[in-house]
């Protein structure tokens, strides 16, 4: 396998969690506004390792569970489900973008290192972050051909690089100037991200199809 369609995958699974402007980005972006762009790439740098956490669940995960017949199929018809209702949601907020909770992050004074603390433990506390692994990733990595080792170590650098690129935009485009972040960026966000879940759900369904019908 060329490698560098496993690290694109990698790079588009990690994007489709950026992209929705849930606590950790409002964190980020809240800490850029007050207290400038160290800080604010910290929370994100942070956040970047409590995703691979889940990533790292998510992959076990499905060398052991997928092997079930009945649970695959449930986890296909599930995933495909929740895929289509995340791509359902972004469209939806394409059209009525919301408001950020700027009010309800929390930015105070600490160091580097508790920043990148407190970036890793609100992504992994994060309500969507967890919906999307629980739900919808295990399914979505089954698709993916991931069995041979060097292909795994390549998504997963992909995961990761797509995490610490957007953080270093969001912490960078925040700490110059948080009226960025306003009506048409949370449009476009949403509509990439809707774009990004709505390839994944063809994808997921497509081959649970050509599973089921083989």
């Amino acid at each position: 396998m060329e490698l560098w369609l496993p690290f694109v995958q990698g790079f588009l699974f990690s994007l489709s969690l950026c992209f929705d402007l849930g606590i950790v980005n409002v964190a980020i972006i809240k800490t850029g506004m007050e207290r400038g762009f160290k800080p604010s790439f910290m929370i994100g740098f942070g956040s970047c390792f409590g995703d691979l956490f889940y990533l790292s669940l998510a992959l076990l995960g499905v060398s052991v569970v997928f092997e079930i017949a009945v649970i695959k199929w449930l986890f296909w018809i599930i995933g495909s489900g929740v895929l289509f209702y995340f791509t359902y949601k972004m469209f939806r907020e394409t059209w009525r973008p919301r408001e950020l909770p700027m009010d309800a992050a929390i930015s105070a004074e600490r160091s580097l290192f508790r920043d990148w603390l407190a970036g890793a433990g609100l992504a992994v506390s994060s309500p969507t972050v967890i919906a999307w692994f629980a739900f919808a990733a295990g399914t979505l990595l089954a698709t993916f051909d991931l069995s041979d080792r060097s292909a795994l170590l390549v998504f997963i650098a992909g995961f990761f690089t797509a995490g610490l690129l957007w953080s270093l935009g969001v912490a960078l485009a925040s700490s110059l100037s948080g009226a960025f972040f306003k009506e048409k960026i949370v449009r476009v966000l949403s509509f990439v991200s809707a774009m990004l879940f709505l390839y994944f759900a063809i994808k997921v369904f497509w081959d649970g199809l050509r599973d089921v019908i083989g």
